[in-house]
């Protein structure tokens, strides 16, 4: 657990940057939303710096807004070139999202899956987590899809990402491909960041509450290598025997 928000986001970028020291070729699962902004920034930091070499890296994001392309500003491509691929040098050719207008969104995600695979699946996947407990684009269900698929957002999943569009929640996509959780959970090892206090309800049900696919982010205490990183907003409401980073 660390002080605030910035140390929770350099403590992470540290762990990505002696990953990336470690195994050049890493393949490195990505989020996005708000809370990943400072790690990117902080990941950004750490390259400038020569602490954090992205030459031999392979990246896959973990989800994009269907019909959607990615020249839209409001898609995941412009956010994480905005954040971190125009910012550090990974190659093009090395750098994966889903297709949000991909006309046939079933051979999309047939294709994404094989594109990892193909990579050799994630060494490290990185996760945010939404207030409903949501990682990717996974929602709070019955069940849960368990590998790459399409699914529609729940209201406040496109609240949280009304940012993007112009503060508009109506203008943001009722559907988004996402990986799903076995494919997440497939990744050697999961490093969940979460900060501030309006996260510190949904940590402690995914942390200390039952594993659930009403919370999915429980899912990841599943994992035999899964680290949270988190400030201590966010860690308020964990019971004292519960660890994280």
């Amino acid at each position: 657990m660390t002080s605030n928000a910035n140390a929770a986001a350099k403590l992470a970028a540290r762990i990505v940057a002696a990953l990336l020291a470690r195994t050049p070729r890493l393949v490195l699962g990505l989020p996005t939303g708000r809370t990943t902004i400072p790690f990117y920034r902080s990941l950004v930091a750490l390259h400038q710096r020569g602490e954090a070499d992205f030459a031999q890296a392979t990246t896959f994001n973990l989800d994009e807004f269907a019909g959607v392309d990615a020249s839209h500003p409001g898609s995941y491509h412009a956010y994480m070139r905005a954040h971190l691929f125009d910012r550090v040098n990974l190659a093009p050719e090395r750098i994966h999202l889903p297709r949000g207008d991909a006309r046939d969104w079933r051979a999309e995600i047939a294709r994404y899956e094989r594109t990892l695979a193909d990579a050799g699946g994630m060494d490290v996947v990185v996760l945010g987590i939404g207030r409903n407990g949501h990682v990717g684009f996974n929602e709070p269900a019955e069940r849960l899809d368990a590998r790459t698929h399409r699914v529609k957002l729940h209201a406040a999943s496109r609240r949280a990402n009304a940012y993007l569009f112009g503060r508009r929640t109506r203008a943001v996509p009722a559907y988004a491909i996402s990986m799903g959780l076995a494919t997440i959970l497939d990744a050697r090892l999961v490093l969940l960041l979460a900060t501030g206090p309006d996260k510190a309800r949904i940590v402690a049900r995914a942390l200390a509450g039952p594993i659930t696919t009403r919370v999915p982010a429980s899912l990841v205490r599943l994992h035999p290598a899964g680290v949270a990183v988190l400030d201590r907003a966010a860690a308020a409401r964990l019971p004292a025997n519960v660890t994280a980073q």
